[in-house]
């Protein structure tokens, strides 16, 4: 389930409090009290045999016996009679329950579901503190103070964290649309949440305390449509996790789930925080500031020491400073003093008048590319009024009809200040106590937007533009040929040959190795067959970490040193571990690269979000140094250069000193490699490559390990995001010419564009009832940008002469959130019509939407779109007049019932 009858929890006519009573500092007694504490909104029945009349009002001892249905019951009895009272609700036709009740067991948890499932009752909790909706007048919880009215939404699994997290928003005088505890969420989700404060008009950002999520697919969905409408901010806990089981690879020790919840966040376009301070400072600044938020910040201050402060904050926060050019100093000395800091940050001098802050902010402003986000801090001085000062800037800052100034303010002091600080609230501008919160609030934006831009990317699971040589592609088939001999040979663990042969069908570069024997003579005649210097390894389906336990040797540099080395090995592992099974040794040729770097690229599968890739420093120290940052499947080239930039070692593969660039798309292109690796073979559990070696010239796998499983934890059915589905791609033959239709991607959207641009006005109209013939860049984006698992938009494509792709239509459809129905859309060139390529693009969206259980398709259509009519009818549409708006039609189709 998802959002339906979420209303009648967080708005409802009535409730019944169940388990009600006047005991003090009892659960009933408190709930009874808040919800009578809200005033007459509500009207409010409580239920409980033990008394007739509760605070004057007539008490009823069974459900049966209320005398109107209770849109929302809250339960406070005790474990052994909830599900009997579910079942009672249901019967009687409550849409939705609150159960405070605690110590449910499993099977009474599943008993309580399926009471609710046949009506669809819907159920908070249990085990939770209850839920607060202050615009409704509903406070359904045992919560010791009430939450004020406001627009931030608080989700949280912890019941203690929302009375404290109360009391503290209080103290701040913090209001809420909807505070939420969750309790153990056995029906109502995270997921559910999301869905339904997305579209919540009095709620601006919504904020979550996660401790773990059970449907990670759904989760993502939810957490990616709410965020393009608002921010979503986490705080997650358990970041500092301890005892990390050991795992076959140094990819499975290192990818804790904390790093995957990291991944996760920002891949939904969310932002997580560490604390819940900075969970409302992070609202604050995500819901104010209206600027594009830059990679850089220019420091403007009337104080030395408070720039110096802010500039040490962004380097300590990792924010970088930007370098003024030349044209910008200009401009600054033309109405500065000749005194000024003449660099970032910009010391305007305390004895500034108002209008030098002006004249110093236009001049910033003639230069964005360079100067980036503005940070303006001020400290009081007798000179001139705060107050003054923040009059004169706020038409700078926000001059009419133009965008505002990307700028975030620090007004430094206390009473002196408070005037100009109200006055910068008031216009909307950012504003902070300190420098320190100020640069904080930065890096926020900038996360926030690196993480909303990843959310923009919808990568296949594997490669679908422009022609791919067959020595290109990968061998799956070869891959899935060792999987099968290894599992039917009763291992997991892939030799290191094997794990290498299956880098190698996937096109990532390896070091030739080869198998002998437990023979020193063997290892030396092949030694010298591949020529010298070597390296030579133990081979053991026992042995993972072979350099742990003395089974590597490097720069061998002659047989003889070959069968030394062999020799001792074969001792010192026999002495160490009699157990293990020696297979023989690997012998490859000894590669150096020139001012190389060794990285790690791994692959696991997380239980929660599923498959996970990750990057980071390599080497056997790995394990030590734990710079690496983890990634959720499918990747595309964007998402693999964000993923490298998380880490420590990026600054190092861009170049230092002496050292070139490494060759950043290699590793683009390994990453890439293990991601369709892990759509195309569900069998892996556990891919491990250290040391990639990468320079500037190119990259090399030098050591692979490869665990497998029968169970097929990977795959794309099991990735948490749906990857583009190249599977519906169809060709055919229209009008004399090859015809693709294919769903949208976000690459599309300067082709999108130039389709709409064709449209006649009239055609705009008909189909989204206005006319505008231009569109914002972030409307567009939407329309390519979506979210396969819950919408589709397939166009229709043919190539041009010239080789350029061509959009002549598209249909799409996005369904809610619980699948029952979907809203269509079609519109076609103006050229087009009447071809018969409307009829080609509904008859594949129906298709498509009946085989992913859609159970109707609707439209509403202006009842003079004569065309649209011809085809609904010759599509089995039924049409009826709209009741709410006239010269409008509603078309509906019944998928599941005409495909039965």
């Amino acid at each position: 389930m998802s959002i339906r009858n979420l209303d009648s929890l967080f708005d409802p006519r009535s409730v019944a409090v169940i388990g009600a009573s006047e005991r003090p500092f009892s659960v009933g007694g408190t709930l009874w009290r808040n919800m009578r504490s809200e005033g007459e909104t509500v009207k409010v029945y409580p239920v409980n045999p033990k008394y007739q009349a509760l605070s004057g009002e007539r008490c009823y001892a069974r459900v049966a016996d209320l005398p109107e249905t209770p849109e929302l019951a809250v339960i406070c009895t005790p474990a052994s009679t909830v599900v009997d009272l579910i079942r009672q609700l249901a019967r009687r036709g409550t849409q939705a329950a609150v159960v405070i009740t605690a110590g449910l067991s499993g099977e009474q948890k599943q008993a309580m579901l399926e009471a609710a499932r046949p009506t669809l009752l819907r159920i908070l909790g249990p085990n939770c503190v209850g839920l607060l909706a202050p615009h409704a007048g509903l406070n359904a919880s045992f919560a010791h103070i009430p939450a004020r009215p406001g627009e931030l939404a608080f989700i949280s699994q912890s019941g203690a964290l929302v009375t404290a997290m109360l009391d503290w928003a209080d103290a701040r005088r913090i209001g809420f649309s909807h505070f939420v505890s969750l309790g153990e969420h056995a029906d109502v989700d995270f997921g559910d949440m999301l869905d339904y404060l997305a579209s919540d008009a009095r709620t601006r950002a919504i904020l979550l305390y996660i401790e773990s999520i059970d449907q990670a697919r759904k989760f993502m969905s939810a957490a990616r449509a709410a965020a393009r409408n608002k921010p979503v901010i986490v705080v997650k806990a358990g970041r500092s996790a301890q005892g990390q089981k050991a795992a076959a690879s140094h990819t499975g020790a290192l990818a804790g789930a904390d790093g995957v919840y990291d991944a996760a966040i920002a891949r939904a376009g969310m932002l997580r925080v560490d604390s819940l301070e900075e969970l409302f400072l992070a609202a604050e600044i995500l819901t104010r500031f209206k600027g594009p938020i830059g990679d850089r910040v220019t420091i403007l201050t009337n104080g030395g020491g408070a720039g110096v402060m802010a500039a040490d904050a962004a380097a300590a926060s990792n924010v970088p400073l930007a370098e003024l050019g030349a044209p910008a100093v200009g401009d600054l000395d033309a109405v500065l003093p000749a005194n000024w800091s003449r660099g970032n940050p910009v010391d305007i001098i305390g004895d500034a008048p108002a209008q030098r802050y002006v004249d110093a902010l236009n001049a910033l402003s003639r230069h964005p590319d360079d100067t980036g986000t503005i940070l303006f801090i001020h400290a009081p001085t007798a000179i001139v009024p705060a107050t003054d000062i923040a009059r004169a800037m706020v038409p700078a800052i926000q001059p009419t009809g133009k965008p505002g100034l990307p700028l975030i303010s620090a007004w430094v002091g206390g009473h002196a200040v408070a005037e100009a600080r109200e006055l910068f609230l008031e216009a909307g501008i950012a504003c902070y106590d300190m420098p320190e919160q100020a640069v904080q609030a930065i890096g926020m934006l900038q996360r926030y937007g690196h993480n909303q831009a990843e959310l923009s990317e919808a990568p296949p699971s594997a490669p679908v533009e422009g022609p791919v040589s067959d020595k290109s592609r990968p061998d799956t088939a070869r891959v899935q040929a060792i999987v099968s001999k290894v599992l039917a040979s009763g291992r997991d663990l892939l030799t290191e040959p094997e794990a290498k042969d299956v880098c190698e069908a996937y096109r990532i570069p390896v070091v030739a190795t080869r198998s002998v024997a437990a023979d020193p003579e063997a290892a030396a005649n092949e030694a010298a067959s591949i020529g010298f210097p070597v390296v030579m390894k133990i081979l053991s389906e026992d042995i993972s970490h072979k350099s742990d336990v003395g089974g590597v040797v490097l720069n061998l540099q002659d047989a003889e040193a070959v069968r030394t080395a062999a020799r001792e090995m074969l001792t010192r592992i026999t002495n160490s571990h009699p157990e293990a099974r020696l297979d023989g040794f690997t012998v490859q040729q000894m590669v150096k690269m020139h001012q190389a770097q060794e990285l790690i690229i791994g692959a696991s599968v997380d239980p929660t979000f599923g498959p996970v890739i990750l990057f980071g420093q390599g080497g056997t120290a790995v394990e030590v140094m734990k710079d690496s940052a983890m990634a959720l499947p499918p990747l595309n080239a964007s998402l693999a250069r964000a993923l490298i930039e998380r880490t420590r070692v990026s600054k190092l593969l861009a170049g230092y000193r002496d050292v070139p660039r490494v060759d950043m798309d290699a590793i683009v292109a390994t990453l890439q490699a293990v991601s369709q690796l892990l759509a195309d073979v569900p069998e892996i559990a556990e891919l491990d490559i250290n040391p990639l070696i990468v320079n500037h010239a190119g990259a090399i796998a030098l050591d692979a390990r490869v665990r497998v499983s029968a169970k097929a934890p990977a795959g794309s059915a099991h990735f948490a995001i749906r990857p583009y589905p190249e599977k519906l791609i169809e060709t055919m033959v229209w009008q004399g010419q090859a015809l693709t239709l294919r769903p949208i991607r976000p690459e599309d959207e300067s082709q999108h564009r130039a389709f709409l641009e064709s449209l006649d006005p009239d055609d705009i109209r008909m189909r989204v009832f206005y006319s505008r013939r231009t569109m914002e860049r972030s409307e567009l984006a939407r329309l390519v940008q979506i979210d396969y698992a819950r919408e589709m938009a397939f166009v229709a494509t043919i190539t041009e002469a010239d080789g350029t792709e061509k959009t002549l239509g598209v249909a799409r459809a996005q369904a809610d959130p619980d699948n029952i129905g979907a809203e269509f859309g079609i519109i076609l060139r103006p050229a087009l019509k009447g071809t018969g390529l409307g009829r080609i693009l509904m008859d594949k969206l129906i298709g498509y939407q009946r085989s992913v259980g859609t159970r109707s398709l609707t439209a509403t259509m202006l009842t003079e779109n004569h065309r649209m009519r011809q085809l609904a009818q010759a599509l089995g549409f039924a049409e009826q007049a709209s009741a709410d708006s006239a010269g409008t039609s509603t078309l509906t189709l019944d998928l599941q019932t005409l495909h039965n």
